[in-house]
């Protein structure tokens, strides 16, 4: 095989045809320094947005010119990529305690061992436009050099040399088609050794195929201009490979064996059709390529027919190339045709109709129905270029290529995606004789065979971008956690987050979790909350379960780093003036108390409770006892309304403090909570079961709160100062990212403060390296601030109302009964094992779509997340992970590894 490349200069490429070819990299994703991310289009789009994407793709296609062609390849994605983008932005951890192994390097571990083995791949775009230089010289002296560049090379003589001034010129002509293409699509120039990825992904299909990743970062195999010529390295080596059609597969055809016994030949030999058990050569439809890392055997299928209508939320024909559980290559060379000559080739195909039609009448069967379909197919493509001049004519003949190790599963496959366009009205032919010539359209910088023109469709612009050949499809963030698998992909698709990430790219850090019961929210949330604090951040939740599952998950999964609250128990003291210095103490212990005792700031008790509070933070050992004490000496000494006000006071909180849930808030003997994060803790768990709560109507009428039982007041009050723990340690330190965890919302945003609290960190988290971590049944439970969250996931909804509502939460169209179908009854269907954490999942970048969160496998994390009965310890990680996947061992973790917790 002979490479087709001359020179490579940047993006531009001299073939040995003749033609200088511009290859653009579309979707190209963050540039070099990482400063630009792109937004990426999910699987399920609202309709506006997709109605906007079709008409700058439309818009694109008609500003071309020409003959482009557009190549999806499929690029290899290893599992040591994965690990390396969850570990980008990590700084280096100290050393751990008893040679442990750090906790995020354990999450890393676990997803290696899981990908291990998996067929990975990532899609990716490029376009490739011919250059025409300005001047009839230039062409002719481009034709020239290409043929003698195939001469020189039979008589070993150097080829003609590219000089400066014509480099120049065609990068003038790139420049041209980059501004056509401004607006359309994200693009950049494809770098030298991109281009020759290609080619080798090309020759290595179905083996141990070149990382593009290692291209995306070289700086090989570019030419320079030097002495005023441009000189490249040699590209010879890329061409060390046989096709042969039809090859031999020793494994499928058994030629040691010779089990056929077929009939000699004249010269004593056996017929070589006879030597295989292949029955017709015919059938042996594919290409074997044959390189140094070994034999690979690829199908090349051919578009031969498309359907004559096709509805628009159908007709997404590359994109549904996702679902298959094999990759797909696809190559699709264009030629653009003008509206008035493309009108003019329509004029000429119906006066030939009309002569048909006049032929037919003398016929006693009369004329037959296609021909009146043919003219009504004619004169609306007639109208529809007549619509507008800047409509152009699609002709395009369309490539489809698979592979694999054998010829056996190389052919499966190749009849799997036959079967799969045909059932959309699609007919793709795989044609014997021409694998080779389907097979070298795929390179860049080769012309397109003459007999592949059979295969030519036609259609106008519009349509043919309907068919979502530019769109790439991507759920998730660029890195960060390993969350899941995209089940909107048919091969294994890893989807990572990165929460913490957010705030850095001027983008919300919170998260809304919507489902019923059993969905997987608090799964959800345990994840990502244990990859934040592995990762270097702090979580605080607030625990409302009455089984107290996130302190029973901290205490495994954050062994060592964790510090729980029970807010029932009174075993630690979350008194204000204890807890914070200065005048943030006295602002919560001042606010704490009016709350409690339902008195206004600015009447003659709020001003003697103001005394009373600097008064005791003054003092040597500041706590709210000590309030109280001065409000005792207040009613002793003091006079008139001052001394009723205090006398009044004092008795009030005597009732407070004398009852067992505020002993927390008053008894000076409990030691404080360590609000340290950074020093302490990096999972605080604030339980608050026996807690209660005034009901939310209560809130509207103040005489029905006042009413309302001391239990309910005591817990409107104390969770204010839960509240004031949370944001404190969220906001204290903005380098150090911290996440909210509040579970099963609608408990806390029932009151006013836990709706000021989600307020708060919604607003300001970002500024602050903080986001909120939330998890309810309804969207509506999220409060009203949720438009703020930038990740919003979907679980199973069995109520369509609600599941309305959680649609509209993602973005999405709430009327859509396809959408609402998948959320009520396909998404973790109740029963399926296997089936279990299933999401819709949109990310700052807008992007949604379908996943599967996956457990890791580590026993620390697997033994407590789930809250299933009778399923909540387990020795072994749970099966939930992919089915396309297998389990490897749980990984272990010994008991002392880590410091001792400040667990109370």
């Amino acid at each position: 095989m002979r490479v087709a490349i001359r020179h490579i200069a940047g993006h531009l490429v001299w073939s040995t045809h003749g033609s200088v070819w511009a290859v653009y990299r579309l979707h190209p994703g963050p540039d070099a320094h990482g400063h630009r991310e792109e937004t990426v289009q999910g699987t399920y789009v609202p309709a506006p947005v997709r109605n906007e994407q079709l008409a700058k793709i439309t818009h694109m296609v008609r500003s071309l010119s020409g003959a482009p062609r557009l190549i999806g390849l499929c690029a290899r994605v290893d599992p040591g990529e994965i690990a390396l983008r969850m570990i980008e932005g990590i700084e280096p951890a100290e050393a751990m305690p008893d040679d442990q192994p750090h906790p995020w390097v354990e999450n890393v571990e676990a997803t290696l061992d899981l990908l291990d083995g998996q067929e990975m791949h990532r899609r990716t775009l490029w376009l490739a436009v011919p250059l025409q230089t300005d001047t009839a010289g230039g062409q002719v002296t481009a034709s020239l050099g290409a043929v003698w560049a195939e001469i020189s090379a039979t008589l070993g003589m150097r080829p003609v040399p590219v000089a400066r001034r014509e480099v120049n010129a065609y990068r003038e002509q790139a420049l041209r088609v980059e501004a056509a293409l401004a607006g359309g699509v994200a693009f950049r120039p494809a770098r030298p050794a991109e281009i020759v990825w290609m080619i080798q992904h090309a020759l290595h299909r179905g083996l141990a195929e070149p990382l593009l990743a290692e291209a995306e970062a070289s700086d090989l195999y570019g030419g320079q201009v030097h002495g005023g010529v441009l000189h490249s390295p040699s590209y010879a080596d890329l061409g060390q490979a046989r096709l042969q059609e039809g090859g031999i597969d020793p494994e499928l055809d058994d030629i040691d064996g010779l089990k056929s016994t077929g009939q000699l030949m004249r010269s004593g030999r056996k017929a070589w059709w006879r030597i295989t058990t292949a029955a017709s050569p015919l059938r042996r439809r594919w290409l074997q390529v044959e390189t140094d890392a070994g034999t690979g055997y690829q199908a090349h299928l051919a578009l031969a027919e498309c359907p004559l209508a096709v509805r628009q939320d159908a007709a997404d024909l590359f994109a549904q190339l996702e679902t298959l559980d094999f990759p797909v290559d696809y190559t699709v060379d264009l030629t653009l045709v003008p509206a008035e000559k493309a009108r003019d080739q329509v004029r000429r195909k119906k006066n030939e109709l009309i002569d048909q039609a006049d032929q037919y009448d003398a016929r006693p069967t009369g004329m037959p129905a296609s021909l009146t379909e043919a003219a009504r197919d004619l004169g609306e493509l007639d109208a529809r270029l007549s619509r507008t001049s800047v409509e152009v004519e699609v002709q395009s003949v369309t490539v489809l290529t698979v592979w694999g190790p054998t010829a056996a599963i190389c052919d499966a496959r190749a009849r799997a995606l036959a079967a799969l366009l045909g059932g959309a009205d699609y007919r793709a032919v795989r044609p014997a004789g021409l694998q080779e010539a389907l097979f070298t359209l795929g390179l860049p910088g080769t012309v397109r065979p003459g007999v592949v023109r059979e295969f030519t469709q036609h259609q106008v612009s519009e349509d043919w971008a309907l068919s979502g050949a530019f769109t790439a499809c991507e759920v998730g963030d660029p890195g960060g956690m390993f969350l899941g698998i995209d089940l909107d992909c048919g091969t294994t698709r890893p989807v990572m987050i990165n929460v913490a990430d957010a705030p850095k790219q001027d983008a919300s850090a919170s998260m809304g979790i919507v489902g019923d019961l059993g969905a997987g929210k608090s799964v959800l949330q345990k994840l990502i909350t244990e990859a934040v604090w592995a990762r270097g951040g702090c979580a605080i939740c607030i625990d409302r379960t009455p089984v107290r599952e996130w302190a029973t998950f901290a205490r495994t999964a954050a062994k060592g780093r964790c510090q729980i609250i029970d807010a029932a128990q009174a075993e630690v003291s979350i008194d204000p003036l204890r807890m914070f210095d200065g005048p943030e103490g006295r602002h919560y212990a001042l606010s704490y108390l009016t709350l409690q005792l339902g008195i206004g700031p600015m009447s003659t008790n709020g001003e003697v409770l103001h005394h009373a509070v600097e008064q005791a933070a003054a003092s040597d050992a500041p706590s709210m006892r000590r309030v109280l004490q001065v409000l005792e000496e207040m009613a002793t000494h003091e006079a008139g309304k001052r001394q009723d006000a205090a006398a009044t006071l004092t008795g009030l909180i005597r009732v407070v403090a004398g009852n067992p849930l505020a002993a927390m808030v008053f008894d000076p003997t409990l030691p404080p909570v360590q609000l340290d994060a950074s020093s302490a803790s990096d999972m605080i768990v604030i339980t608050t079961t026996g807690l209660k709560l005034p009901p939310k109507a209560a809130f509207d009428k103040p005489e029905v709160l006042h009413q309302q039982p001391l239990e309910a007041l005591i817990g409107r009050a104390v969770l204010y100062l839960i509240a004031a723990i949370a944001r404190q340690t969220a906001f204290e330190d903005p380098d150090r990212f911290t996440t909210v965890v509040l579970d099963e919302l609608y408990w806390l945003t029932s009151s006013a403060e836990g709706t000021a609290l989600v307020h708060e960190i919604l607003h300001d988290g970002r500024k602050h390296g903080a986001g909120l971590l939330a998890g309810s049944h309804d969207a509506e439970e999220l409060g009203p601030d949720r438009g703020l969250m930038a990740y919003r996931a979907l679980a199973r909804t069995a109520d369509r109302e609600r599941a309305r509502r959680g649609l509209e939460f993602l973005g999405l169209d709430p009327g859509d009964p396809e959408l609402l179908r998948l959320v009520t009854t396909g998404l973790s269907p109740v029963g399926q094992k296997g089936r279990e954490g299933e999401f819709l999942l949109t990310c700052p970048r807008q992007n949604t779509g379908r996943i599967k969160a996956v457990i890791p496998h580590i026993e620390r994390i697997a033994s407590s997340i789930t809250t299933t009965p009778g399923r909540r310890t387990s020795n072994a990680a749970p099966d939930t992970g992919s089915a396309r996947t297998p389990h490897p061992p749980v990984a272990s973790e010994s008991d002392a590894a880590r410091p001792k917790e400040h667990a109370s």
